[in-house]
Parts: structure tokens; C-alpha cells; sequence
């Protein structure tokens, strides 16, 4: 099971444990995670579960694909580096993943 670690803008860590298959998003709401609010539930449709994939972890969690690009419009601090959590599926490669979370999420 890997773990990964949300990082709120004030700089707390939440590490977890999250299950093979799963999305980003599930581990944090599953763990009670506080700034991933998934308001949609997974949807892709509403952008408060943005987080910012540290950089050498990116081809891992893969890109964006044009709905989640389209979303990540409406979130604020967008940035090369930002994804919604819930279109990130968890894989046992991802032992370790740190994402950060912008301030507007705290």
C-alpha cells in the first residue's frame, strides 16, 4: 500500500496510506485529509481537490487531459505543476508521492 504525502500551504504534512487503484482524492477524503474537500465527489467538476505534483513525480501521476485542464481553469494558483487529485490514480509506483496543496485550500 503506498503512502503519500499531502502538504498544506502552511507547510503540515498528512501522510497516508493509500490503496493500489484508487484516486489521490480518495486516499485524502478516506484519511480525513483537511483542504481536499471533494465537493463532486470525484467527478471531475468542481476543482477542490487541486493539488501540485512536486516535479519528479509527475510522469508517474501522468497529464491532464482536456476536461481536467478545463476544470483546473476555475481553481486558483493554477500552475504547471497542478492536477486534480481525483484524476490521479494511485499506483504502487507512487510509494512516497508528495503533493502540495494551494492556499486557497486550507
Amino acid at each position: 500500500m503506498p503512502q503519500v504525502t499531502f502538504i498544506a500551504f502552511d507547510g503540515t504534512e498528512h501522510t497516508v496510506d493509500a490503496r493500489d487503484g484508487d484516486s489521490l482524492m480518495l486516499a485524502a477524503v478516506n484519511n480525513g485529509v483537511p483542504g481536499i474537500d471533494a465537493d463532486c465527489g470525484g467527478g471531475c467538476a468542481c476543482a477542490t481537490c487541486h493539488v501540485f505534483v512536486e516535479s519528479d513525480w509527475a510522469s508517474k501521476t501522468g497529464v491532464a487531459d482536456p476536461m481536467e485542464v478545463s476544470m483546473l481553469q476555475l481553481a486558483e494558483g493554477v500552475t504547471d505543476t497542478s492536477r486534480l487529485s481525483c484524476q490521479i490514480t494511485v499506483d504502487d509506483s507512487m510509494d512516497g508521492l508528495r503533493v502540495r496543496m494551494p492556499e486557497s485550500q486550507h
